[in-house]
């Protein structure tokens, strides 16, 4: 399993950065990583891409547990002063809803995944009055040994698309579920393809309600929606 620090990716503003907790560091041999490490923290996902772009991501919350609502995410991504890809912001959600993230430098995994997963731990922090370094932590483990991974087929912009599909559920075995029984079915799916710019067609979670039948607690989904060659300026 790897060390996790602040690199590949640094602080634009030098500040803090929590969602480094998620990042690994590199490590002496690539048997240090599993294969679903390697697939969401790893690869150079941003290689191809050519700043300024915007990555814009569609993004849907359903379910009992909480009111529905649809939004948007971008990931503006700019130029590195060599010119190469990429130094990275977000605007995830519009007004109200906004959600600030940190501005990163130096990304080569899609900061989209990283992004996701930082607004997710604080949902859970509030929901469950645990804390978040513990959630991550729980998704750590949970991507080094307990991913599961199918490669499937999905449609993109009139296209199939080849999708490697990796599935968690951190907190299924935890020795501490009882105390957020309610939320412990929670699971993850991550969707990466080589095929889509910056290599991830999107990501859902899901906590399923305990009745057979009934709706999911909630569910979300953040899904690729385009690549714009210029970053987007969308009013809050």
């Amino acid at each position: 399993m790897t060390n996790f620090s602040l690199t590949p990716f640094r602080c634009a503003t030098g500040a803090a950065l929590t969602l480094a907790l998620l990042v690994p560091a590199p490590a002496p041999a690539a048997n240090d990583f599993s294969a679903a490490e390697q697939a969401l923290f790893i690869d150079n996902q941003m290689a191809a891409l050519r700043p300024p772009a915007t990555l814009r991501y569609v993004y849907r919350k359903t379910g009992s547990l909480e009111e529905a609502f649809d939004d948007n995410v971008d990931v503006l991504l700019a130029a590195q002063p060599d010119g190469s890809c990429c130094a990275a912001s977000a605007k995830f959600f519009s007004g109200a809803r906004q959600v600030p993230q940190p501005e990163v430098e130096g990304v080569q995994g899609n900061p989209a995944i990283f992004y996701f997963l930082e607004r997710d731990i604080k949902e859970m922090e509030r929901l469950t009055k645990g804390k978040a370094n513990y959630f991550r932590k729980r998704i750590r483990m949970a991507v080094y040994q307990g991913a599961v991974i199918r490669d499937i087929t999905l449609p993109y912009r009139g296209q199939n698309v080849a999708v490697r599909e990796i599935s968690i559920s951190p907190y299924l075995d935890d020795p501490n579920r009882s105390r957020y029984e309610k939320l412990a079915n929670k699971t993850y799916v991550f969707l990466m393809a080589k095929a889509v710019p910056g290599g991830l067609y999107g990501i859902r979670s899901r906590i399923d309600a305990s009745g057979i039948g009934q709706p999911p607690l909630m569910a979300e989904e953040m899904l690729l929606q385009s690549i714009e060659p210029a970053p987007a300026r969308r009013q809050p």
